[in-house]
């Protein structure tokens, strides 16, 4: 089997400089030899094409298990030791996996292999792994990279296969079989704050990996640990999911602690024009959003800082044009494609999957303009049918959040006997802020129709969140219901 260009990319830089700074984690510089080291037992472990499920952690032993296996040319089966230990027993057991890799504690108490799972035990990155070979079998091949976790915002999470191809030209380019790779380690520090058991932490990592650019890895987005290393680091863009954003906005931070950052992204779940402007009003940052799904394997549209100095004034609210060689365009229920401006279902031909890729159908209500800008409206399938009358969660939600007191809102439907579904809204407030149900209710009368007004707004201490920092609409829903999904 021939080497995959992504597969050479990560030898090639794991090989550049050694004794070179590679990944800071819990205040500790780990170099590029220490990484390759891990990495490189990992790979003689597994055959090209295998199985191999990493019970996936923010540490640097597991981005050198992630590297290992996509350097064997393997297939990396994400599971997410976070889900509760019931689900993950069952969705080991159930996936059959020839190879487990993952931390002591980890493995004993959710991994329960057999005796022909081959099981690779990491921990500190210093420390070699221990490997128990299991009897070989006949184990299920793949070209594909890494089947990877859906966020599961409004059900369980369901994995996705993204080819090797895919990964590529989201984290080299469209040209990935012929870019050629770095010839020095990059002098800047990114942050990576995403988890790995989301496609936001694996492109994090694999982007700064194929660069050659050490990263500052964290277990999750926590205020004080992020902005210490953005001070430490002064990378010139950094990464925030809409809730970490509005987190940022709402702290004591000022324009001095970003210092250096140029550029804020953020995707994965809408963000509000209102408060893009604000951020960049407090901060002088520009925040460049963006429109991607696991299914895609990335991206498919994004905002350029050339474009937002340009347009951002007349085209604000919008999550930028088709990247990475993507097509977009919006349909009718019926497919046929709509003019500019008209509201519809969007499709994609994501340039991930090659020239010859078909349109694919999204769940995502759009309008697209004469410019090529794309703005996402609502999720079809979450509207919400209230007496006749249709109500999108994302408008509530964008009413809710521009609340001073509120620092986070998420908002499903309920079923109401007379109306059908009724909306209604959980509330996070922002530290030392109060407002109760009743406040808020008042403050939406004059920013949305009667029917759109939440039939109930509960204020909780904090919003259940998936992995990718998106609303857990499941658990929201449950909140309201009081049944089990």
């Amino acid at each position: 089997m021939s080497v995959h260009p992504l597969s050479r990319r990560i030898g090639e830089v794991l090989g550049l400089a050694p004794e070179a700074r590679a990944i800071e984690y819990d205040g500790d510089w780990h170099t590029w030899g220490q990484l390759g080291e891990l990495s490189g037992q990992v790979t003689a472990t597994v055959q090209p094409g295998t199985h191999v499920g990493i019970l996936l952690r923010n540490t640097p032993a597991h981005v050198a298990a992630l590297l290992g296996v996509l350097s064997a040319g393997a297939c990396v089966v994400v599971v997410n030791p976070s889900r509760g230990d019931e689900r993950i027993r069952a969705d080991i057991a159930a996936l059959t996996l020839p190879v487990i890799i993952g931390t002591a504690d980890d493995i004993s108490r959710l991994a329960q292999p057999t005796d022909t799972t081959t099981v690779v035990t990491i921990g500190d990155l210093r420390d070699a792994p221990r490997i128990r070979q299991g009897t070989p079998g006949s184990p299920a091949l793949s070209a594909v990279a890494v089947r990877m976790l859906t966020s599961g915002t409004t059900g369980p999470p369901k994995r996705v296969d993204l080819t090797y191809d895919m990964l590529a030209v989201s984290v080299i380019g469209t040209d990935f079989t012929d870019a050629p790779a770095p010839s020095a380690v990059s002098g800047s520090v990114a942050i990576v704050n995403a988890p790995l058991v989301h496609i936001g932490g694996v492109y994090r990592v694999l982007q700064c990996i194929c660069e050659a650019r050490p990263f500052v890895l964290l277990p999750r987005f926590e205020l004080e640990s992020w902005v210490a290393a953005v001070r430490s680091y002064r990378p010139k863009a950094v990464s925030l999911v809409p809730a970490a954003l509005r987190t940022v906005l709402h702290s004591d931070l000022g324009p001095d602690d970003l210092a250096g950052v140029r550029a804020v992204t953020s995707g994965t779940a809408p963000l509000s024009a209102e408060d893009a402007d604000a951020f960049t009003d407090k901060f002088g940052i520009p925040v460049l959003t963006s429109y991607a799904a696991t299914e895609f394997g990335g991206g498919v549209a994004g905002w350029t800082l050339a474009d937002h100095r340009r347009f951002w004034q007349s085209k604000r609210g919008s999550v930028g044009r088709a990247s990475l060689g993507a097509q977009l365009r919006v349909v009718a229920d019926d497919g046929t494609p709509l003019q500019p401006d008209q509201q519809g279902l969007l499709e994609v031909k994501p340039g991930q999957l090659g020239r010859d890729a078909d349109w694919v159908r999204t769940t995502d209500l759009a309008r697209i303009d004469a410019d090529g800008f794309l703005w996402i409206l609502g999720r079809a399938d979450q509207a919400i049918i209230r007496g006749g009358f249709k109500v999108l969660p994302d408008d509530v939600r964008a009413a809710l959040e521009s609340h001073p007191a509120v620092l986070g809102a998420a908002v499903v439907g309920r079923p109401d006997e007379r109306l059908g579904d009724t909306p209604v809204a959980m509330v996070e407030l922002r530290d030392a802020s109060s407002a109760s149900g009743a406040d808020l209710t008042e403050y939406l009368r004059g920013r949305l129709a009667p029917y759109e007004i939440p039939s109930e707004i509960a204020v909780v201490e904090s919003i259940p969140r998936t992995p990718s920092g998106k609303a857990d609409l499941t658990a929201v829903r449950q909140h309201f219901t009081g049944r089990e999904p």
